[in-house]
């Protein structure tokens, strides 16, 4: 599907205090000139396709998504490259990622073909939001929501609406590699069987909210999520995918439904079994972590997103015991990967798997 967007250009920020916010970002917290959406409604379809102004979105107070929570989203990233030229790594899995989740929240599915034209006429209206420091980024936020208003709960909303923002992102490490400190959760879970965990929405993220508290009350950094059923396999760490490394091979739990099928996850399996590293997905128990952690044999442990890019795990705790991973310290399989995943996204690499979406 071809769709026809229509352009508002916006009054831009002046170059001396853009230079200001691009010098040091923090995560999500300013945004560039322009934004883009597309409506949907029954009757019409997708239409009214817009780049305009960054700004507040009117919406009823009776809006279905305020009260029943009808919402998913994206996160990717675009990168500067050494030549100076902008690319957006993995788009078309983000809205491949998109259409799943609204599959399973109800929702229209976005065409392909308009997530991508979205992200590009954005990306290169702002490209000067596009940071050129290494390790900084322009993050990119797709979501949709429903936007019919009735408190009415007896069918889907009867309209939606889809709009991407973005936000410069500095480093998520500023002083090197830091690993983290993680608490098993054994009180609450993220996502059990037939749910919504496969799904990229806003609940799923809401609810995992008291549980970060709690690790923080444990003096750690991230929650670890198990299993809803048996509370005995390992889901995920906070909002991002986990690797196990045991010497040179790599474990990663198996995608069961109640754990997002990260995109990062995904480009990782595929390096390391392009750097010469066995990787696979396997079911994890929590014992064999504290087991396999005091023996010795597992070596490394990180969590990967498109945030937090790749984040080494150091120590874990579970109740009043804790376990420190291999040193402590990120470990040698956990930098080379970062490296090379980085060198693909910032140019530095070579693009195998045409992962690499280039902005003209």
């Amino acid at each position: 599907m071809t769709m026809e967007f229509t352009t508002q250009t916006a009054e831009r920020l002046p170059d001396a205090e853009r230079e200001r916010l691009l010098s040091a970002p923090s995560f999500g917290d300013t945004f560039t000139d322009h934004m883009v959406t597309i409506s949907w409604t029954e009757e019409r379809g997708w239409h009214d396709a817009l780049l305009r102004p960054y700004g507040p979105l009117v919406l009823d107070p009776s809006t279905q998504v305020f009260h029943y929570g009808q919402e998913i989203f994206e996160g990717l990233k675009a990168y500067r490259r050494p030549d100076g030229s902008i690319a957006i790594f993995r788009p078309d899995a983000n809205a491949a990622r998109l259409n799943r989740s609204s599959a399973r929240m109800a929702m229209p599915q976005l065409p392909e073909q308009a997530f991508l034209d979205a992200l590009r006429l954005l990306v290169d209206a702002d490209r000067d939001w596009v940071p050129s420091r290494q390790g900084h980024s322009l993050y990119l936020r797709p979501f949709m929501i429903a936007t019919q208003p009735s408190l009415g709960f007896y069918r889907p909303s009867n309209a939606y609406l889809f709009v991407v923002i973005a936000s410069p992102s500095g480093a998520y490490f500023k002083d090197g590699v830091k690993p983290v400190s993680v608490w098993l959760s054994t009180e609450y879970t993220r996502a059990a069987d037939g749910g919504t965990g496969a799904a990229k929405c806003g609940g799923n993220y809401a609810g995992t909210l008291v549980a970060m508290r709690q690790a923080a009350e444990q003096g750690c950094d991230q929650v670890v999520w198990l299993d809803a059923k048996e509370r005995r396999w390992i889901d995920e760490m906070g909002t991002s995918n986990m690797f196990f490394v045991y010497g040179d091979r790599l474990v990663t739990p198996e995608l069961t439904g109640t754990l997002l099928d990260g995109i990062t996850r995904d480009s990782l399996l595929t390096l390391a079994r392009d750097l010469g590293y066995p990787a696979s997905e396997e079911r994890i128990s929590a014992d064999q972590w504290c087991a396999d952690t005091e023996s010795g044999e597992l070596t490394e442990v990180f969590s990967c997103g498109t945030s937090s890019m790749i984040t080494p795990v150091g120590r874990f705790k579970r109740g009043d015991e804790t376990w420190v991973i291999g040193d402590g310290e990120p470990g040698p399989v956990t930098l080379r990967l970062r490296e090379e995943l980085m060198g693909i996204q910032y140019g530095e690499r070579l693009d195998q798997h045409g992962w690499v979406h280039k902005i003209a």
